[in-house]
């Protein structure tokens, strides 16, 4: 058996497309543009190289964008004014301050004093509340992105399907088996102190990898046909030369896998192509207007 691969790319690409379609609409129908407010503190590099990809992706689906770049100095209280002065602009849909923060900086704080309804980025606590107690919400992009491509991959229902999600953060881990609940899968969190984890591995439909160590998942923890979406992003040397590797040893699990992500490729593309879908909703919601199907 050789996995089918899961091409995070092209589903971005065609969520990228709907997205436009419904921005075109919502400024055609109601005379309403989304806009995205993007906050980069200090000089890191791949948080720079992320940064100008969302600017680039939102003006290209039709939105407004705005970059804030302030400087590495930036104080706490610099922040929370420029915080303050989005949630109170109309204009502005959705706020994204990039993570990390440079350590003069409370990100909790920052995060906490985003208006709950423009936190595209789905971290600020009212939104996980909500999540968790099943009520809608701005959801963190990479589990709804994982989720998106899961269902792509099964043919969209994923009731009553076993999966693991392998990793318990609050970016990846712990919201993306909230929704899989929400999807009516039987759900179980593993994580590095889980006892005898491939085992528990084994028993899953469909496995979510997000516990951030390279290739830890092996071929022999997956049950044949299942789902695995990796979506761990890993750099290492290999051979003298760096290499992105996945949290699942690609190989291994592609020949006994029914289909998978690549890493790069997969999971990736997705993340932003959702921060725009959350965009939308947003906008829609602060308007009271039905969302348009994306």
């Amino acid at each position: 058996m050789t996995a089918k691969i899961i091409d995070g790319k092209a589903y971005a690409e065609g969520l990228r497309a709907r997205i436009a379609n419904a921005v075109k609409e919502l400024e055609a129908k109601h005379g309403l543009k989304p806009g995205l407010a993007v906050v980069l503190v200090g000089e890191d590099p791949a948080s720079k190289v992320y940064v100008a990809n969302k600017a680039k992706q939102t003006v290209e689906v039709g939105m407004n964008s705005w970059e804030h770049r302030l400087d590495a100095s930036t104080s706490e209280k610099e922040l929370l004014a420029l915080v303050d002065k989005l949630n109170k602009d109309p204009a502005v849909h959705g706020i994204l301050v990039q993570l990390p923060l440079p350590k003069q900086i409370d990100s909790s704080k920052v995060l906490s004093a985003l208006d709950p309804a423009k936190d595209v980025d789905g971290f600020h606590v009212v939104n996980v509340g909500k999540l968790s107690t099943g009520q809608d919400a701005l959801v963190a992009c990479t589990p709804v992105g994982s989720v998106m491509l899961a269902k792509d991959a099964l043919g969209k229902k994923l009731e009553g399907l076993e999966a693991v999600v392998i990793g318990r953060s609050n970016i990846v881990g712990k919201p993306v088996a909230q929704l899989l609940l929400a999807e009516n899968c039987t759900v179980t969190i593993a994580h590095s102190r889980t006892k005898d984890l491939p085992q528990v591995v084994r028993r899953a439909d469909l496995v979510i990898a997000a516990v951030g160590r390279p290739e830890m998942v092996k071929g022999d923890w997956i049950k044949p046909g299942a789902c695995v979406i990796d979506v761990g992003i890993n750099r290492i040397e290999r051979d003298g030369k760096a290499k992105l590797v996945g949290d699942c040893d690609y190989a291994s699990c592609a020949a006994v896998a029914g289909s998978i992500t690549p890493v790069p490729g997969g999971v990736g593309p997705m993340t932003i192509a959702c921060l725009l879908h959350n965009t939308v909703r947003a906008a829609c919601a602060q308007k009271s207007l039905p969302v348009p199907e994306m």
